[in-house]
């Protein structure tokens, strides 16, 4: 069990039993891959075209290059188009966005560095990871490393501060902003969008 201490000057640290991202060569994580035991899949009717968004928080400030993926199952037969991984601050502004990724989910079923085109520095605060899937695959063949948390994840919390949630559809590209108070949480009580999500 992991135990909190104390420094000097009041700040609080996990103990030596928990693992951080820097001991696997990451910038910060959305939480240990270790937890992310269960695979998250959704048919291309209810995800493909919208936006789901995962918040993560940075401690420090880093220079922001990549996002990981636990890519655990690929659909060989899939037909996919414009799928993107981007960062969005807390303003809805977007940070960061990948080239299109669709070959990246047709290979490797495993974890994954998918670069932004543009790396930025990303100062501490929450940002959040949005991906956006558009094509057509089957249910259960693509499928990512999760938590498998439902709409409990979000207890307490309210738009524009939700942990998971998602937003528009009909997307075939990420916006160049979101009006994050407009989050929804119609496709998280499945267990989607618990995706893993690793910073480097």
């Amino acid at each position: 069990m992991s135990t909190l201490n104390t420094s000097a000057d009041g700040r609080a640290s996990l103990a030596f039993d928990t693992d951080l991202p820097a001991e696997q060569g990451l910038l910060a994580w959305t939480y240990d891959p270790n937890m992310a035991g269960h695979v998250t899949a959704q048919s291309n009717a209810g995800v493909a075209g919208r936006i789901t968004l995962v918040r993560i928080p940075i401690r420090r400030t880093i220079l922001w290059s990549n996002i990981w993926i636990g890519l655990s199952g690929i659909d060989a037969g899939a037909s996919l188009s414009n799928c993107y991984l981007g960062v969005y601050d807390t303003t809805g502004a977007l940070r960061g966005t990948t080239a299109d990724i669709s070959a990246s989910l047709m290979t490797g079923a495993t974890a994954k560095a998918l670069p932004l085109a543009t790396a930025f520095t990303a100062t501490p605060g929450m940002y959040f990871i949005a991906m956006l899937l558009n094509g057509t695959w089957t249910t259960n063949s693509l499928h990512f490393k999760a938590s498998g948390a439902g709409i409990s994840v979000n207890a307490g919390l309210t738009a524009p501060n939700l942990r998971y949630s998602n937003l528009l559809t009909g997307q075939t590209s990420l916006p160049s902003s979101l009006t994050l108070a407009n989050q929804a949480t119609s496709i998280i009580t499945t267990g989607w969008a618990s995706q893993w999500y690793g910073v480097s």
